[in-house]
């Protein structure tokens, strides 16, 4: 099928006047006629009438028109969605802790919306673990985790470091000695399995610290709410308790040179997708900002 040909028969048919055709188009009239008689010949139909000066659709004509007419509309909304496929658009969905979400993800999402404004952004907030599930489930195409990454399927693209650093309150600081405090007091802590548990344990050890009880929470917010009522003591990533330190809310107990790595995880065989890859350029920029 010639679309040329009949792309010229729609804007005929549109105008019914060879010369307003001919200026649309930008042939000559000559060359519009021949490429009129030639369809003609190949649909095997008179497709118009002359009557005087005028101009009209043979039954045939009306007939082609109302497909034609179809299906150009349909190549153009083919072109549209081919056009998208440029620039990012529709739905991408985040998975992450909370503390990462309302500190990090908040101000990056203002950003990367006011860039993409045809991209719906979701934010799961879950712990690290649950984040790495939904993204290999396809339930969230990225997300940010605090620990390693040691899914095969995912690559892991680093973010940043940060102290691990056990902490208690002022309160309970200035009332108890250390040993009494870390004897008389929970744990408080990641839920079993959590992702950075190894590195726990393993800062737990060098400091001689065996906790006569635990409270385990799903999130490093809730751990650290738990913290702050006074209840006990925690093993926390610098940069959420960084303000409590400072306003001395918080005290420090002892910081250990043991880091959390921060990443980003993507499926490999989805890293080229568009809506993907433009979210994953932003949220490295800004988070080496910040």
């Amino acid at each position: 099928m010639d679309f040329k040909k009949y792309k010229t028969f729609q804007v005929v048919a549109d105008t019914l006047n060879l010369t307003r055709a001919a200026d649309q188009l930008g042939y000559t009239q000559p060359t519009i006629t021949l490429q009129l008689q030639s369809l003609e010949s190949e649909v095997g139909h008179t497709l118009f009438n002359r009557v005087g000066k005028k101009t009209f659709l043979t039954p045939a004509g009306k007939l082609v028109k109302q497909y034609m007419d179809r299906t150009f509309a349909l190549l153009e909304e083919m072109e549209e969605e081919l056009r998208k496929l440029e620039n990012p658009h529709g739905l991408l969905t985040v998975a992450a802790p909370e503390f990462y979400c309302t500190h990090y993800l908040s101000l990056i999402i203002h950003s990367y919306i006011s860039q993409n404004p045809q991209v719906k952004l979701q934010l799961f907030s879950c712990d690290s673990n649950d984040a790495m599930k939904k993204v290999a489930a396809n339930e969230a195409d990225l997300a940010i985790i605090a620990g390693p990454c040691n899914n095969p399927s995912m690559e892991s693209l680093p973010l940043g470091k940060e102290d691990l650093v056990l902490v208690t309150t002022q309160e309970l600081f200035d009332k108890n000695d250390i040993q009494t405090l870390m004897k008389k007091y929970p744990f408080i802590t990641y839920k079993s399995g959590s992702n950075i548990q190894r590195l726990v344990n393993a800062c737990l050890e060098e400091y001689h610290y065996s906790p006569g009880s635990y409270i385990e929470c799903v999130t490093d917010e809730t751990i650290k709410r738990t913290v702050l009522y006074h209840t006990g003591v925690a093993l926390l990533g610098s940069a959420l308790v960084e303000e409590e330190l400072k306003r001395g809310i918080l005290t420090e107990i002892v910081r250990f040179p043991a880091k959390i790595e921060t990443s980003m995880v993507i499926l490999k065989k989805r890293l080229d997708e568009k809506n993907i890859h433009s979210f994953a350029e932003i949220v490295r920029r800004i988070w080496a900002e910040m």
